[in-house]
C-alpha cells in the first residue's frame, strides 16, 4: 500500500487533517488505538469568551470562521447532526461580577457575543439572585458521535488501522515504510500519547486531566449551557453533562472519587434540583504551557510532522490549524511563530 501520508492518531486533530488531505486529493491511512480519550470526553463547546475573566479567547474569531462551516460540511457528508447551537448563561454571584460583565461587553471584540442587557428570568432549580450574562454565537459539537461516525467511514474505505503505532517499525529512508505501507510523509497527532512518541516526546506538552459527569435531572429544564463554578450542558432527554476538573499531576484516564466529589460539590452550588449520576469519565487534555498548539516538522527527520496541543478548545482550533499545517507542508507556507514548535528552540 502506497500513500502520501500516514496519520498517527484520530481525535479532532486527526479528523481535521484528513479533511484537508481529502480536499487536496491526497492519499492517506490513519492509525488509531483509542488509547487517548481527550477528544471523546471533551465538552465540545465553542465559545469565544473566557468566562472566568470576561476576556476574548485567543484567535477565536478566525477559528470560528473556519470551524463552523467545517462542521456544517461534515454534517452534510455524514448525514448527521453534530452542531447543537445554544446560548451560554453565566450566572453571577455578586454585583462586582455584573459590573465586570458590563465593562467587557462594551469591548469591540466581545460586544457581538456578550449581551449588554442582563437576564433576570427565573429558572426552576437554578439560584440566580444576581441574574445571568448571556453569550450568543455559541454551541456544542457532538465530538464523540462525530468521531464514531467518521471512524466507521474510514473503516469502510479501508483507511483506518485499529492498532497502536509502533515507532520501532517505522523505517526512515528517502520515504517512510511501516510494514507493507509506504508513505511520503507522517503526521503525529496522538494527543497526550505524544509522551510515547520517540521523535516528539520532548515537546513541552504537559497534559491536564479532566473529569466529567453525566447526570439525569428531570426537573432541570434548560435550553442553554449554564456556567458557574462548573458548566451544565443539556444533552438529550433529561441528561446533562457536568464538567470539568483540572488536574495537572494525575496522568491516568481513570475517573476518581476526588474528581467526582469536586464536581458534585460545585454542581450543588449552581443547581438546586434532585439528580442522579449516570456516567463519570476522564481524559487527558493535550495542554501546552503557553496554551498554543504545536505544529511543525521534526528538526532532523524530514517529512515527519506534529499536530498537537489543542488543549480545551480543540473543536475551534483543529480546522484552522490543520489547514495551516497542510499549507506549510504542501505549499511551503511559513508557520506562525506562536504555534510553531521552533518557538521552544531557545
Amino acid at each position: 500500500m502506497q500513500v502520501d501520508y500516514i496519520i498517527v492518531g484520530f481525535g479532532l486533530a486527526g479528523l481535521a487533517l484528513v479533511e484537508e488531505l481529502k480536499a487536496r486529493q491526497k492519499s492517506f491511512v490513519v492509525f488509531e488505538d483509542a488509547s487517548q480519550t481527550s477528544s471523546k470526553v471533551a465538552g465540545g463547546m465553542y465559545n469565544p469568551v473566557i468566562l472566568k475573566r470576561f476576556t476574548p479567547v485567543w484567535d477565536s474569531e478566525e477559528q470560528l470562521a473556519l470551524a463552523l462551516p467545517f462542521y456544517q460540511r461534515l454534517e452534510k457528508e455524514l448525514q448527521a447532526k453534530y452542531d447543537h447551537k445554544f446560548p451560554i448563561y453565566r450566572v453571577f454571584k455578586s454585583v462586582e461580577e455584573q459590573n465586570n460583565w458590563f465593562v467587557a461587553a462594551d469591548k469591540p471584540r466581545l460586544q457581538s457575543h456578550m449581551k449588554s442587557k442582563l437576564n433576570f428570568k427565573t429558572y426552576h432549580g437554578i439560584p440566580s439572585e444576581y441574574g445571568f450574562g448571556e453569550l450568543e454565537g455559541t454551541g456544542r459539537i457532538d465530538v464523540n458521535r462525530l468521531l464514531e461516525d467518521y471512524t466507521q467511514l474510514l473503516l469502510k474505505e479501508g483507511l483506518l488501522v485499529n492498532q497502536s503505532f509502533d515507532y520501532t517499525k517505522l523505517n526512515i529512508d528517502e520515504a517512510f515504510s511501516y510494514g507493507k505501507i509506504k508513505a511520503k510523509k507522517v503526521i503525529c497527532c496522538e494527543g497526550y500519547g505524544i509522551k510515547k512518541n520517540p521523535y516528539f516526546k520532548e515537546l513541552p506538552l504537559t497534559g491536564s486531566k479532566g473529569e466529567l459527569l453525566v447526570i439525569k435531572a428531570p426537573d432541570l429544564k434548560m435550553d442553554f449551557v449554564l456556567k458557574g463554578s462548573v458548566f451544565v450542558m443539556p444533552l438529550k432527554g433529561d441528561l446533562f453533562k457536568v464538567g470539568a476538573t483540572f488536574n495537572n499531576t494525575d496522568k491516568t484516564i481513570t475517573p476518581t472519587i476526588e474528581g467526582k466529589t469536586e464536581l458534585l460539590d460545585k454542581l450543588r452550588s449552581v443547581i438546586a434540583v434532585d439528580f442522579e449520576v449516570v456516567d463519570h469519565y476522564a481524559g487527558i487534555r493535550p495542554t501546552v504551557k503557553d496554551r498554543r498548539p504545536l505544529l511543525g516538522e521534526h528538526a532532523s527527520v524530514k517529512h515527519l510532522y506534529v499536530f498537537n496541543g489543542l488543549g480545551t478548545r480543540g473543536v475551534m482550533i483543529a480546522p484552522k490549524y490543520a489547514k495551516i499545517l497542510i499549507e506549510f507542508i504542501e505549499e511551503g507556507n511559513s508557520l506562525p511563530n506562536e504555534v510553531a514548535i521552533t518557538r521552544f528552540d531557545n
